[in-house]
């Protein structure tokens, strides 16, 4: 596997990191658990060094679950985790809104800590901007964490880039987390230019566009009834038929490249800049083995004009997210 070091920080991962939220949450019940500590241990075997979780998923049973298969391993790999979310330390209950103040982000490391069986957090990310707490005090917070030896980088999740620069003057910023892909290009415009310039990484979530990326999904395609595509724009009926024709690029490049379309897609991520760093999810084995394939599919200069005009040619229907959730994030 590959190596890529998160922009100008010392913090080197594998190509393609493994995002863990879907073994727990997000895309229906949860998976088994023990079938999903020998997945995330199949990852490492396989080249994986970096995983991504957070308190939020489960909550906290994404983050136990990632602690006691890492275990083992834990000082070959790094982990990423996230906070600010207002969620009761002690219940899980969450009331739906922010809490980046100062003390509770000190809580929820402690809390976290514990349940990933660490030390110290390797990257710690804000996981939604708090409107009520100023960026200038959430970088503060961390920055004391880090002193601390508690959290070794600081990351942002789905920030604007006045925030992520108000932040990094207080603390700098490893890494960015945001949503990325084929299906939704938002942070070219902005977001990469701002980040190439201030030397920090970008870890892509949902490359693969929440599996419509893959060709596996169509109109006709079910999703379990606590599956959060059933309330994601882009994915009702009339959109997935819409957006098909997007997948049907993709699958031509693939054809042509003896790769699959999800591999296309991560490929074409890759190449986007020396710093991205990918974090597909999945509960398959056979599905991990395909996603991490795709640092072996050589994208040529012509290859990635035709992908980046074709795909700039199509208009995708729908947003990302549902509203709500889409006045959460910076972007």
């Amino acid at each position: 596997m590959q190596k890529r070091t998160l922009g100008k920080s010392n913090l080197e991962v594998s190509a393609l990191g493994l995002g863990c939220m879907g073994m727990s949450s997000g895309y229906g019940p949860a998976a088994d658990k023990n079938e999903m500590i020998e997945l995330i241990r199949a990852a490492h075997d396989l080249g994986v060094t970096h995983f991504d979780t957070a308190e939020a998923y489960g909550p906290f049973a994404n983050e136990e679950l990632v602690g006691e298969a890492l275990e083992p391993i834990r000082e070959k790999v790094t982990i990423a985790t996230k906070f600010g979310f207002d969620i009761d330390l002690v219940t899980g209950k969450r009331s739906g809104g922010t809490n980046s103040k100062p003390e509770h982000i000190k809580q929820v490391a402690e809390a976290s800590l514990k349940r990933l069986r660490t030390e110290a957090i390797d990257l710690f990310y804000q996981h939604r901007v708090d409107p009520d707490v100023p960026i200038e005090e959430v970088a503060g917070a961390v920055k004391e964490l880090i002193a601390e030896g508690k959290v070794k980088h600081f990351g942002m999740s789905e920030a604007g880039v006045q925030t992520i620069r108000r932040a990094h003057a207080v603390q700098p910023v490893t890494a960015v987390q945001s949503e990325y892909s084929l299906f939704w290009r938002g942070p070219e415009s902005e977001l990469l230019p701002a980040l190439e310039e201030l030397g920090i990484g970008f870890v892509p979530f949902s490359p693969l566009g929440a599996g419509f990326l893959t060709g596996k999904i169509d109109e006709n395609t079910k999703f379990d009834a606590t599956d959060f595509r059933n309330v994601v724009p882009r994915f009702s009926t009339e959109a997935r038929k819409a957006n098909m024709v997007l997948v049907e690029m993709v699958k031509a490049v693939a054809e042509r490249k003896g790769a699959t379309p999800a591999q296309v897609a991560l490929a074409w991520l890759l190449a986007q800049r020396p710093w991205i760093v990918p974090i597909p999810g999945t509960t398959k084995l056979h599905r991990l083995e395909e996603n991490l394939g795709a640092v072996n599919v050589e994208l040529a200069e012509s290859d990635l004009k035709q992908i980046t005009e074709a795909a700039a040619g199509l208009k995708l229907e729908g947003a990302r997210l549902p509203e709500a959730a889409l006045k959460m994030t910076g972007l």
